[in-house]
């Protein structure tokens, strides 16, 4: 396990204790126990991860750091993506990415909660979708719609909390610029697929 990787959970630890006056994340962080043992993980690239030196410019001051944390360990992270080029097509494929910073599969372990990362390029929609996890997003670019339920798109700021009960289906889109937001899951499978909400 590098000190980078120690480095990103201990500025993901802190970004999220500065976001604690949000009742949603105090409630996750008390869930969180930081002492996780580290998990051994081959890296793995992704094309999605060269989003990331956009997305630090992109980043408000108050959560670059966290950006810039993420992206100075980028080619030694694990990164993963859910679907392929039969679910939505090549473009999506080459924009889109995640990372499990601690959970089930994650470069540490927490069999309680899964967190970690998710990279859009520009001009993706990731269409409605749900699962069985409660989830907390919080954008780190100001630079996507989301939806939620039968709600139409906004645009979010970075640094607003974005809280999905279980099985609520959500959507995100993105413009002329990548986004990128840490994400919380909890109370459900961690490792769960989520399930595309078909028309």
């Amino acid at each position: 396990m590098t000190t980078n990787f120690n480095e990103l959970l201990a500025t993901f630890r802190d970004y999220l204790q500065g976001s604690s006056a949000d009742p949603v994340v105090a409630s996750f962080l008390a869930d969180i126990g930081w002492s996780m043992p580290p998990r051994a993980l081959e890296p793995k690239k992704i094309p999605g991860s060269s989003l990331l030196d956009r997305a630090v410019q992109l980043a408000s001051d108050a959560t670059r750091p966290l950006a810039s944390a993420l992206s100075e360990c980028r080619d030694e992270l694990r990164w993963g993506q859910t679907y392929t080029t039969e679910d939505f097509g090549q473009h999506f494929i080459d924009n889109y990415g995640w990372v499990e910073l601690f959970g089930t599969r994650g470069h540490f372990v927490n069999e309680q909660l899964a967190a970690g990362f998710l990279a859009l390029g520009p001009g993706i929609e990731y269409p409605d979708h749900h699962h069985i996890a409660e989830e907390l997003y919080i954008p780190l670019t100001g630079s996507a719609e989301w939806r939620m339920g039968d709600e139409p798109f906004r645009l979010r700021a970075a640094g607003e909390v974005i809280h999905h009960a279980s099985n609520v289906n959500h959507a995100m889109r993105t413009g002329l610029e990548p986004m990128l937001a840490l994400y919380l899951w909890r109370g459900g499978p961690l490792a769960q697929r989520s399930t595309i909400a078909r028309a």
